[in-house]
């Protein structure tokens, strides 16, 4: 088989010194190695082949396929893009779409390679489009653009922060999207491959290159993973037909608020042997049906070696991933089938020289570490320059909002906002004498303040049923009516996560919160069927991560706020308001 493959500079980028204190890591090196399956020589063999310029799965592995294979068999999805096929899907109605099979596939599963996805359920002819924006890190220029695009389109249009530190517009019509394409090139953006079973945005530390904290500047590296994985925004046919989704992240802080063991794919910030470079976490995910951290792949990588190492993963993953039922298909079920020894095996033997060097036992990451919060005012390396953290209710946004972010960018900063996996945003570079007026900006006294409540600061929410066709339940609004009703009731002393998803895709990555809400139907007292969810508690992140436990199932939201203060009470430490205000 031929390679596909995109050459790229490698990272400069090094920690500012490699002479660190003895301190106590985490470790990413198995302490006990698994039992591994037997693998025979066949199940091996890669099951997809080159076959007139895109890779597809060879016709004697199609037994028992899913749907979404299928569509992918029929015609290469990035020929939209590649050939330009967009410009004439963009040219038809509808109707006249919806009329043919292979155009209405077009629509619904193959622009998703473009990063559309059509809301055929509740917007329908109205598509969300992704972005890929690796680290999080925006521009004033690409916001104003953002802003521009959904004004068009009144109340249909908005924009979401996203738990990959990405963008979300809504609201965008077919007809538009070759003009939207072009102006997100002109100010160095691209959807590309940012939806179905490709590579989703790469997360690293919201605060690189600025925290005086930092153990590595993870953006040289982000921006490196997103250009090989979209081979510069022209498209990477070699990495576009794998079985399933797959997350990827780089690690700069101790803080890891790049969530590191929900990827696919996590580096690990490692010395070994004085160079400087990264242990791997494999594996991590969420899905209906099963929900795994990622475990540790014995291997470690110079930083010259990120890019070929992310290759040679997501080469096995596409060469010998399962396809058939599509909740079996992430790559944690394909490390269970092989063994993680064998996966590891089939990573070295695609690595340049195939040679892959086992851990070290040096990582940089410090296991006792307070998580610091990112919000409100925070000194940066820089001296005399300061971030913002702001809160963004549940990380929604309309196009003044993101015009007045803009300008506040520009105005007090260096035209720069970062996204962070908690839907907020970050202003850097702020002069030290201009915080002050920044702080009395009307956008932040009214809108999106940097010193929001304990519970609403970490609050997070899916985009739910108001435009998502597989959400059970709607969401946002329903998680800021919530909390707010609780703040009124219990008074809490440290900042809790709480998590919405509308339903068990976990969009909302409920299983990492201290309280998790999934939506589901079920029915209130007297026997009716509403929406509910299924509660979880007890996940945690950082260096003791830890998935959250189902707590009680089939709860009517309309009873949720007594339930919730119930928890936050016996299980948080939360003081009752009526109680607090008497003991005053």
């Amino acid at each position: 088989m031929s390679a596909f493959s995109v050459r790229f500079l490698t990272s400069p980028c090094h920690p500012d010194s490699l002479s660190f204190r003895s301190k106590t890591w985490i470790c990413a090196a198995p302490a006990v190695a698994p039992v591994a399956p037997e693998v025979g020589t066949s199940r091996l063999e890669p099951r997809v082949e080159e076959r007139d310029g895109s890779l597809v799965l060879k016709e004697k592995f199609r037994e028992g396929i899913n749907p979404q294979e299928k569509v992918k068999i029929e015609k290469d999805p990035m020929k939209l893009f590649t050939e330009n096929e967009i410009e004439a899907l963009a040219n038809k109605s509808m109707e006249e779409i919806d009329s043919a099979k292979h155009t209405k596939d077009d629509i619904d599963v193959r622009l998703k390679w473009l990063g559309l996805f059509h809301r055929r359920k509740h917007q329908y002819g109205r598509f969300m489009m992704r972005l890929k924006l690796p680290n999080g890190v925006t521009t004033s220029e690409q916001t104003r653009y953002l802003a521009s695009v959904i004004r068009k389109y009144g109340k249909d249009g908005c924009a979401d922060v996203t738990t990959r530190q990405n963008w979300q517009i809504r609201g965008v019509v077919l007809p538009d999207v070759p003009e939207i394409l072009k102006g997100l090139t002109e100010v160095g953006l691209t959807s590309l491959q940012s939806g179905m079973d490709n590579v989703r945005n790469p997360v690293g530390n919201p605060l690189a290159g600025i925290d005086p904290d930092e153990i590595v500047d993870t953006r040289p590296y982000t921006n490196l993973l997103s250009q090989f994985i979209t081979a510069n925004s022209r498209g990477n046919i070699g990495i576009t037909n794998l079985p399933r989704k797959w997350n990827v992240c780089v690690v700069g802080s101790h803080d890891l608020y790049e969530h590191p063991h929900i990827n696919d794919l996590a580096y690990m910030p490692a010395i070994k042997d004085g160079r400087f470079g990264f242990n791997l976490l494999v594996g991590g995910f969420f899905s209906p049906k099963r929900c795994e951290e990622a475990i540790p792949l014995d291997a470690w990588v110079s930083a010259d070696d990120v890019i070929p190492l992310c290759k040679a993963v997501l080469e096995a993953y596409r060469d010998l991933g399962y396809r058939g039922n599509r909740q079996k298909t992430r790559m944690m079920w394909l490390i269970d089938e092989l063994g993680i020894e064998v996966f590891r095996s089939e990573v070295e033997k695609r690595m340049p020289g195939q040679k892959l060097e086992r851990a070290s036992q040096q990582d940089l990451v410090q296991k006792h570490w307070e998580r610091r919060d990112y919000m409100g005012v925070h000194p940066q390396k820089q001296e005399g320059l300061s971030y913002v953290g702001i809160h963004i209710p549940v990380g929604r946004v309309q196009a003044d909002d993101m015009d007045e972010l803009a300008r506040l960018a520009d105005e007090y900063g260096s035209g720069e906002l970062r996204l962070t996996v908690e839907q907020n945003i970050i202003i850097p570079n702020v002069d030290n004498s201009k915080i002050d007026a920044l702080l009395k900006e009307p956008l932040l006294k009214e809108r999106f303040s940097p010193e929001p409540s304990l519970l609403m600061k970490s609050l997070v929410a899916c985009t739910g049923n108001q435009f998502c066709g597989q959400a059970i339940i709607e969401t946002k609004a329903r998680a800021l009516k919530v909390t707010e009703e609780v703040e009124r009731q219990v008074a809490v002393t440290r900042p809790l996560r709480m998590h919405w998803t509308g339903c068990p895709n976990s969009c909302g990555q409920v299983q990492v919160a201290d309280i998790g809400f999934m939506g589901c139907m079920t029915r209130d007292e007297n026997g009716k069927a509403c929406e509910g969810v299924d509660i979880f508690l007890g996940g945690r992140i950082g260096s003791d991560s830890h998935l959250g436990d189902l707590y009680k199932k089939g709860v009517p939201c309309k009873d949720l706020v007594p339930i919730v203060v119930d928890i936050l009470v016996k299980r948080f430490g939360a003081v009752p308001r009526n109680r607090e205000e008497g003991e005053d």
